[in-house]
């Protein structure tokens, strides 16, 4: 779960542990990057950048999604807040940068990072295709090595892989800033090779460190885009990117046992890192693995590749299978990582909770994770869900970064984890409680946090201010999707409404599979509870909605129309 590893430099200084040194050199690593004299991009189509004004806020907000949740006015308040920081992180490329398209900047430092791309690009697309999101991803693509390999941190001024992310030693896979573990010195646990065990070493060499080879969840970004626009034009121009990339990771990543390495880069200062030195497991990697394998069987049949798709999948139902017969630990009834010798680590961490995700666990083994989100003693925390088990050495009820702190990236994976196995009002009562935590600490602070502590009404320690960046998929995405219940089936010319019972709420302007949408719910008068549903659209759609239990089908046609939703409890 890195949060981008060389990102958090700055902030992880407060934290006083092993790994500051390391991190806080990549905040102020701008000179000295390398020059990449080969073909990038060769699998993206779009080769150019076309010069287009950038969208600003004050001239798009009345354009925009416009949420109402009377019962909450704080949270409507925090959604227009985060727009607007968003909107300052808007940018074109840099001048010979090669990047192709406009994006959105991870608000951290001068380079851009892959994975918060990809979370930033979800609440983005609830403004699509006003300001730039998916797009964002567009200039990794163009930036992927023949080989596949796509680095997660690219300079944004330049448009060339962050340097000390580059393998300039032609060596053999290994990590520039090492696995530093609770106590370990920084120096001892810097630059160390990834030992294979059960294969012999890929060759040719990597171009890139395994500090660059982290969280390869594009696919997931680019299915979640379809999912609310319906913009199908992307997915022919993605599959040979994304399995391209899904190659290299197979051929540098992958271990003798079939699962998948990784380093500090995936939680940057957690005390999981000592156990995966020099080529040890993870338990998220290796499942985000299965999660990208799935989703490009998705993609596969998507595009009429019927044979690809059962490759995929059955690609993914191996090392699903692999996942829960060695990191799946019986008697603690936990995921855990393993250490390059094959032993399981003993720390609990949120990385478990990708298996969910990428449904890899069963439904007993689900429950159980579910049973540690419920427990106070671990992630069922006043501000669930933290990124460190409560009960486990080094957690900090500050946050510490990745020590216990609670992130938006990490929120989102487990939410929709949950919901794959049907935990809808466990999910949705996670997502309400973190919408609430960034609501009242912006009430409190006037601005947005990079994270927030798992024990106090306020930021995590550290945590960056102003961060749109990844933590605006709270106040909007969460907002739409769990507060007032509006979730998007583009596919199917479908949107679902979990509608619950309170004030009035909806949203104008909503957006989705190409349409504008207006509508508002409030309670009926009379005997039987009910909303009175008031909807305008541009365009014809299936409405689905759900209250209190009972599901009604609306056929909506252009224009404006009024529906009720009853029910006899």
């Amino acid at each position: 779960m890195n949060r981008s590893c060389g990102r958090k430099s700055a902030a992880i200084a407060m934290l006083g542990a092993a790994i500051v040194v390391c991190a806080h050199r990549a905040f102020f690593l701008q000179g000295a990057q390398s020059e990449q004299k080969v073909v990038l991009g060769r699998y993206f189509t779009k080769k150019a950048y076309s010069p287009t004004p950038l969208p600003k806020f004050e001239d798009l907000k009345d354009e925009l999604p416009s949420p109402i949740y009377d019962d909450k006015p704080l949270w409507v308040k925090t959604y227009w807040k985060a727009w607007e920081l968003g909107f300052r992180n808007f940018r074109e490329p840099a001048p010979q940068s090669g990047f192709v398209s406009q994006f959105i900047d991870a608000a951290f430092n001068q380079n851009i990072f892959l994975w918060d791309s990809c979370f930033m690009s979800m609440f983005c697309n609830y403004a699509y295709p006003l300001v730039p999101g998916i797009s964002t991803l567009d200039n990794f693509y163009a930036k992927q090595h023949e080989d596949g390999e796509i680095s997660r941190e690219i300079v944004r001024a330049t448009g060339v892989d962050f340097d000390e992310w580059i393998n300039h030693e032609n060596s053999t896979l290994f990590s520039r800033w090492g696995w530093p573990g609770l106590n370990d010195n920084t120096d001892q646990s810097r630059k160390s090779p990834v030992i294979y065990k059960g294969r012999t070493p890929p060759t040719p060499n990597p171009i890139l460190t395994l500090d660059a080879l982290d969280h390869p969840i594009m696919a997931w970004a680019e299915i979640e885009h379809y999912r609310i626009t319906g913009d199908n034009s992307r997915l022919p121009e993605v599959w040979e990117p994304l399995t391209r990339y899904y190659g290299a990771l197979q051929k540098y990543l992958k271990q003798g046992n079939g699962l998948y390495t990784t380093d500090w880069a995936s939680m940057d200062n957690s005390p999981r890192n000592v156990y995966l030195k020099r080529g040890g497991m993870g338990i998220d990697i290796s499942s985000e693995v299965v999660l990208f394998a799935r989703q490009l069987a998705i993609i596969a049949q998507a595009l009429g590749k019927s044979d690809e798709a059962r490759q995929y999948s059955a690609q993914a139902n191996d090392l699903a299978a692999i996942v829960n017969k060695k990191m799946w630990d019986k008697r603690r009834r936990f995921y855990f990582d393993l250490t390059v010798g094959g032993k399981r680590a003993p720390v609990m961490t949120i990385a478990a909770y990708w298996t969910l995700l990428a449904n890899v666990a069963s439904p007993a083994q689900a429950a159980a994770l579910v049973a540690e989100l419920k427990n106070q003693n671990t992630f069922g925390r006043t501000n669930p869900v933290p990124t460190l088990a409560a009960n486990q050495a080094g957690y900090e009820p500050g946050g510490g970064y990745w020590r216990g702190s609670v992130w938006a990236a990490t929120e989102t994976m487990v939410i929709r984890g949950l919901e794959n196995y049907g935990y809808y009002d466990l999910a949705r009562e996670i997502a309400l409680k973190h919408l609430d935590l960034v609501a009242k600490v912006y009430e409190k602070t006037g601005t947005i946090w990079e994270n927030y502590s798992p024990d106090a009404l306020q930021q995590g320690n550290p945590a960056k201010a102003d961060f749109v960046g990844w933590s605006g998929i709270a106040p909007i995405m969460y907002l739409l999707e769990y507060a007032i219940g509006l979730k998007a089936d583009a596919a199917h010319n479908r949107l679902n409404w979990e509608l619950q019972p309170g004030g009035r709420r909806g949203c104008e302007r909503f957006r989705f599979n190409g349409h504008i949408v207006s509508l508002v719910a409030e309670p009926r008068s009379g005997q039987l509870k009910g909303e009175k549903i008031t909807l305008q659209s541009d365009a014809p759609f299936e409405l689905r909605i759900r209250f209190l239990g009972v599901e009604r089908q609306f056929a909506v046609s252009g224009g404006k129309q009024e529906f009720e939703a009853v029910s006899d409890q």
